[in-house]
């Protein structure tokens, strides 16, 4: 599966449009990673522990997302966008959207 952030991928076409898909997952703060944070915060750099979390999240929102197009017959993905939010406190949403296509070479 092609996923992309653009609205084309060179030298093809999109032939068909099949619509919306998105994939998304929620993932809470884990007190052991909250403690090495803590710690983290107060000498300062990155919080590792955080990164890998939303990494992680990253993934599995992306694979889930690959899946519904799968489930349309799509070829691709174009227009990629993430968005995340809190939805209670110690837990976030990551979300990833695009537009699922068929594609065609470039004439």
């Amino acid at each position: 599966m092609i996923v992309v952030t653009s609205p084309d991928i060179p030298g093809r076409r999109v032939s068909q449009v099949l619509g919306l898909v998105l994939g998304n997952t929620i993932r809470a703060r884990h007190l052991g990673r909250d403690i090495q944070a803590v710690l983290r915060n107060i000498a300062g750099g990155e919080v590792h522990e955080y990164t890998k979390m939303m990494a992680e999240a990253r993934e599995q929102a992306i694979d889930r997302m690959v899946d519904e197009a799968n489930a349309l017959g799509a070829d691709a993905i174009i227009s990629l966008r993430f968005q995340t939010c809190e939805v209670m406190k110690g837990a976030a949403e990551m979300l990833c959207y695009g537009t699922a296509v068929t594609l065609q070479p470039e004439d």
